[in-house]
Order: C-alpha cells, then sequence, then structure tokens
C-alpha cells in the first residue's frame, strides 16, 4: 500500500521544494518553533512573576518596584558651558562642593593614655551588617574579603582599627572615594548640576571603623545627654516611624490643651558639607565625649577626597569636608546642628 503523501509528492515535487532544491517546509516550522519557544518563555515569565508577587516580603517591597519600573537609560552628562569631561568635573565640583570660608583655630586636645580598643566580637557585628553586594571604594575591595578575612583570623582587624584610633590617624588611601554622579529620575532638563546627585563609595574597612566609632558616639551622646529628647535620626531602633509619632502626639497634646499648632519642617542644605572639624571637636568635647573618640574623629573628618565617576570622567581627586552619607556623618551632623539647652522655648520643640 502506497503512502498518498509519498504519492502527492511524486506526482507534485514542485508543492514541497524550490527550483534550487531547498525544502519549502523547513522555514516555516522553524517559524512555528521560535514563536512557541518565545510565548513558552513569556508564559514562564508571567508564572514566576505571579509566583513572586504571591510570596514577596515587606523587606523586597522596593526592589520589586526597581524590577517592575525597569532601569532607565544612563543621561549622558551635557551641562552649560562645558565643552569637556573636565569642564563638566569642575562645573559639578563647583555645585556640590563650593569654596568653603576659613575654618575656626584649631583646638588643642589633651593626650589620652588609655581607651577600650576594638574587640573582635564588635568588628563580626559590623560585618554582619554589612551587605556583599554594597558597592566598594577607589581600591575595590567588598565587604565579602574582609569577612574571609576576619573569619581566618579574628585578630587581625581589630589589631588594625585599635592602631588607627591609638595614634588618631588616618591613611590618606583610606579616605578617599569615588563620587558617582546619577542623574535624578522624570527631570525636564538635564543641562544644569542640579538634576544629578552623587553617591559617594567610600573604602569598606574605612566603613567598618565608621559603624564601630558610630556605634560609641551615639551611645556616649545619649548618655551624656547631647541629644534632644525627640532625636530620631541616626539611633539604633528609631526612624521615621518613631518621628511622625512624636509629631503627632506632640500636635494632639497641644490641640487638647486649646493651643494654636504650627508645624515648621527644615531641609539643612549641604549639612556635611559644612561641618568644621575643629567646631564639631569643640562641640563633642565640652559635652565630656571621651579625649580618643574626639580625636579621632577630628582626624576623620578632614582632609576627604572624592572622585567624581562618569562618562569619560578625569581621574582626578578633589577635598572635601566630612564624607557624606555615611554612619558616623550622620550622627556628627546632628551632634552638629543641636540647638543650645536653653534653646527653644517652652511653646517649641523639635523632632529631629
Amino acid at each position: 500500500m502506497v503512502d498518498s503523501r509519498s504519492h502527492t509528492a511524486t506526482r507534485h515535487p514542485s508543492s514541497l521544494h524550490t527550483p534550487d532544491g531547498k525544502d519549502k517546509a523547513a522555514p516555516v516550522q522553524a517559524r512555528v518553533a521560535q514563536n512557541t519557544y518565545f510565548k513558552a518563555i513569556q508564559s514562564a515569565k508571567r508564572v514566576h512573576w505571579s509566583q513572586f508577587l504571591a510570596d514577596i516580603d515587606v523587606r523586597l517591597l522596593w526592589d520589586t518596584r526597581k524590577i517592575a519600573s525597569g532601569r532607565a537609560p544612563d543621561c549622558f552628562l551635557r551641562l552649560e558651558n562645558a565643552s569637556s569631561p573636565t569642564d563638566i568635573n569642575n562645573i559639578l565640583l563647583q555645585y556640590f562642593v563650593p569654596p568653603r570660608p576659613s575654618p575656626p583655630p584649631p583646638l588643642t586636645l589633651p593626650a589620652f593614655k588609655v581607651f577600650p580598643p576594638v574587640l573582635p566580637l564588635e568588628v563580626s557585628s559590623a560585618l554582619q551588617k554589612s551587605s556583599n553586594t554594597s558597592a566598594p571604594g577607589p581600591s575595590g575591595i567588598p565587604y565579602s574579603i574582609w569577612k574571609q578575612v576576619h573569619k581566618a583570623n579574628e585578630r587581625l582587624l581589630p589589631s588594625l582599627l585599635t592602631s588607627l584610633v591609638t595614634h588618631r590617624y588616618h591613611p590618606r588611601a583610606m579616605k578617599k572615594a569615588n563620587g558617582i554622579v546619577l542623574d535624578k529620575p522624570d527631570k525636564p532638563d538635564y543641562s544644569t548640576p542640579s538634576s544629578f546627585r552623587i553617591i559617594v563609595l567610600l573604602e569598606t574597612v574605612l566603613k567598618i571603623l565608621e559603624r564601630l566609632s558610630a556605634l560609641r558616639l551615639t551611645t556616649a551622646a545619649g548618655s551624656l545627654g547631647l541629644l534632644h529628647p525627640n532625636q530620631c535620626g541616626s539611633l539604633a531602633g528609631l526612624g521615621c516611624f518613631d518621628a511622625v509619632a512624636t509629631l503627632t502626639h506632640e500636635v494632639r497634646l497641644l490641640q487638647a490643651a486649646s493651643f494654636k499648632v504650627s508645624t515648621l519642617f527644615l531641609d539643612i542644605k549641604g549639612g556635611f558639607d559644612n561641618v568644621y572639624a575643629n567646631k564639631l571637636a569643640g562641640i563633642l568635647a565640652k559635652g565630656v565625649v571621651s579625649t580618643y573618640l574626639v580625636a579621632w574623629i577630628k582626624s576623620f573628618v578632614t582632609k576627604h577626597q572624592y572622585r567624581l565617576i562618569f562618562q569619560g570622567t578625569p581621574k582626578v581627586f578633589c577635598l572635601v569636608a566630612v564624607s557624606g552619607l555615611s554612619n558616623l556623618s550622620s550622627s556628627l551632623c546632628d551632634l552638629y546642628s543641636q540647638p543650645p539647652p536653653d534653646y527653644p522655648p517652652m511653646s517649641c520643640d523639635f523632632i529631629c
């Protein structure tokens, strides 16, 4: 018995083959297979995304939003009156790190002989709170390397960090940072520096010591009464929710007593860049903060350098004030901007 399909192919060879002998059905089958493949991928993505949203954790909420929104294309810097990357670099530095007036006279600190050394447990706690995915500084050494070092020898990092505090000195290499220039989203015009922001990436080993010092500083500031009772920022266990709850409580309390209540929100622009090391050291010393900590902080906030990173950036480091957006800098800025004890009057309150 002869199959009808082979019989048809025998009678009409041109129906399945082109004049050059190629099979006509091959491109059609390839197209069908390709469409089936891509449809299967889309279907698998929908199933995975639905399952991901169903099992989402509150801590992943912002990451989920970023995934759903997608990444916007990088904006190439084209600033007014800038014809080269060097001009762009100078304009950004002039905007974000403007020249500062002369600093106050230096403060002479008494010598110290005894201070609590950095303990392995402190370093372990600081490393545990540090993410391996955090971008490193100019050296490119991530937290994962320091975690392996501390695991291999738990006395190495404490010995290194204790020596830095003992000699109240910061090596220049640890004071260098990368300033990543990022464009702000949804800006109508990207020809001015105000349409961009800078994220400072410090050396990871410095950030470990910062975290330890910030914890010691906030503990001392709390016990010595250097912080306002309503201070919420830079304190462990407190955040925006506590600030909102405090503000709501104060407003309702005064309204219940038939007072007129007003709220004034202040945003201190360039707070990190306007902290003077000598004045800050004077505030801390006057508040009876340990001398070793004051001396180390004074060294920490002086002569920091960072270079701006963007397309075509020149590899030039520039001196800046305080290394912004870090654990210790936030605490220092809060202490620096605290109101005096005899201010404000009874009819006014601060929530920081």
